[in-house]
């Protein structure tokens, strides 16, 4: 009996962490133990994860396990794209080049700035008044 090949790697965006596992199959992807499609109900977000594999042709040979903590709808599905690349690059490196020209394979950096005190947010001042 012959074990399968299992990837595992880490995806970020934002406050959002996804860990995901890649194994040879039929293409499911599940996130947090439910199917894509009742996880994510917006379609962009569907769109957004599912980039790396149908940019590279192996939508159809693997599937993918996610369990994703943290952040919004938008995050989570960023989070599962990075991983799903970062693990995609384990189980075949040929794949780097093609993701890496997509930009799918740099961790996307952009986290909400800290509120300032004596301010209203981040960078809006309370309003001035001379007198």
């Amino acid at each position: 009996m012959e074990k399968k090949k299992v990837f595992y790697a880490t995806g970020k965006r934002k406050s959002a962490v996804a860990r995901t596992w890649l194994t040879p199959g039929t293409g499911k992807i599940m996130v947090n133990d439910k199917p894509m499609d009742d996880y994510f109900t917006v379609e962009s977000s569907k769109i957004i994860l599912s980039q790396p594999m149908i940019l590279t042709n192996t939508r159809e040979s693997y599937d993918v396990n996610v369990k994703v903590k943290g952040g919004g709808v938008l995050g989570q599905a960023g989070a599962v794209r990075h991983g799903i690349t970062r693990v995609l690059i384990l189980a075949n490196p040929d794949l780097r080049q093609v993701l890496k020209k997509a930009g799918f394979v740099e961790r996307d950096s952009r986290v909400k700035e800290r509120k300032k005190y004596g301010q209203r947010s981040a960078r809006a001042r309370f309003q001035f008044s001379k007198r």
